[in-house]
Parts: structure tokens; sequence; C-alpha cells
């Protein structure tokens, strides 16, 4: 087992995240405005966890004045040669170096998780000013098209897990492990999917942390042997990756 920590072991692929990682759909973006009740465009928002800028690019295409929060090395540097005109500033949400008041929505994009909640929730709530919001989502693979769960099934075998649970909790387990019982919490689900070749499948599968952080060799030889798997599977060498996008909003009083 690796000493480094899986919430740092993207900086060693941040290329490999940046190249291959899914984006997230328009009807994401359209469902943070109507559940903010915000246009997101002329929006203050700090994306934290901003990683290579996959969100924070979409954001500013939106129109939001951004800035991006990334407490890691590697991704901070993919990100500044991805998005070289956007502010970005390093630190995590656990102490965010932000002003109070200062900003309209925070969004985690697949990196709430990463966060000790006893710390984040009042940094958000610190930051936001009244009645801003916080937008935490997830790309999670749909476990309902077969490949997949069997995929899934089979890496969770290979780094000794249990396999991925279809969805992420109902509201109510959401709002009680996220520590936002005090808030007013939306939910919406958005499903979407993406065709890519197979080799940048694997590339996406090969930058998860549970692969990551079992070290190249072990990591190349499971994604040897899911080559031959799915090239029976697509014999055209085209994938579709199906995603369910799992949102919850949060906005402070």
């Amino acid at each position: 087992m690796s000493a480094v920590p899986r919430s740092e072991s993207f900086n060693s692929a941040a290329a490999q995240y940046a190249a291959n990682r899914p984006s997230y759909p328009p009807a994401l973006l359209d469902a943070v405005e109507e559940l903010t009740g915000s246009p997101l465009a002329g929006s203050r928002v700090a994306d934290v966890g901003a990683g290579t800028g996959i969100a924070t690019a979409l954001l500013r295409e939106r129109g939001a004045d951004v800035v991006a929060v990334e407490p890691g090395g590697g991704m901070a540097a993919r990100f500044r040669r991805t998005l070289p005109g956007v502010p970005l500033v390093r630190g995590d949400g656990n102490a965010l170096p932000l002003a109070d008041g200062s900003r309209d929505l925070i969004t985690y994009a697949q990196s709430w998780h990463w966060t000790d909640t006893e710390r984040s929730v009042p940094e958000a709530l610190r930051v936001l000013r009244p009645g801003g919001a916080l937008a935490l989502w997830w790309n999670i693979s749909a476990l309902d098209v077969p490949w997949t769960a069997a995929q899934d099934e089979r890496m969770a075998r290979f780094c000794g897990a249990e396999p991925s649970p279809a969805t992420r909790p109902d509201d109510s387990s959401a709002v009680r492990t996220s520590g936002l019982s005090g808030l007013r919490v939306a939910r919406r689900q958005v499903r979407w999917s993406r065709t890519v070749p197979l080799e940048t499948h694997l590339a996406n599968v090969g930058s998860h942390s549970a692969l990551l952080v079992l070290g190249r060799a072990r990591s190349r030889a499971f994604l040897a042997d899911e080559r031959a798997v799915l090239r029976e599977a697509f014999p055209d060498g085209s994938v579709e990756e199906a995603y369910l996008v799992d949102l919850l909003v949060a906005t402070r009083p």
C-alpha cells in the first residue's frame, strides 16, 4: 500500500486526469441555477478542490466570476496551464483562503468527500453571503448498465474494496453525513453519457485514486486485464460511459 494519501494521489496523474476524466452536462449547470434561484452569469463563485479545472471552465463559460481553490501542487500546475486567466489560490475546504461573505456560490465537483465536514461546513458558511449556496456534485457511473457494474465489481475485488453503491445516499442521509442539517437542501440527479475510445476509457479508470495508490505496476496489470475484457464487449473500440450526476444544493439562511 502506498504511503501517499488517496486525496493526494491525483497530483502524480494530473495530466492523465485532465485529458481523460469526464466533464459535466449542460443540464447540471441548469439545475444549479434552478436550485439556487440565481443565474451563474455574474455570480461570485469559488470552485473548491478545482483539480485541473474541469468544472471551473464550465462555470466560467456560463459567465460566473470564478476563483479556484486547489490544495495539490500537481493539479494546480495543470490548472494554471489549462486556465491561465482564472485566479487560483492554494488551499482546501477545511480552511478556505477567502474573505467572509465574499462568494455567492461555492462549488465542490467530485471533492466534498475529501473534506472534514466539521470544518468545511462552517468555512463555507463563513465565506458565503447571506442567501448564498453550496453546490456539491459527483459523476457516478451508472451501475444499472450491466458492463459498468461488472467492471466496478472487478475493480473493487482487485483493490480489496466493496463495490460502489448505485447512488449517493438519499436526501436525509446525505444531509446528516455532510453536516448540512441546519440548511435548506435540495437534490437533483442528471443522467448523461459520452462515447470515447477504449484507451480513453481505460485512462479514465486508471486516474481514479483507488488504482493510483496501488502503484503503477499493479494498476497497469488491472488495466491490461480490462483492455482484454472490453475489447470483446466493444469490438469497434468505442465505449459509451453512462453517468448519473448527483447534485446537492444547500442554501445559507
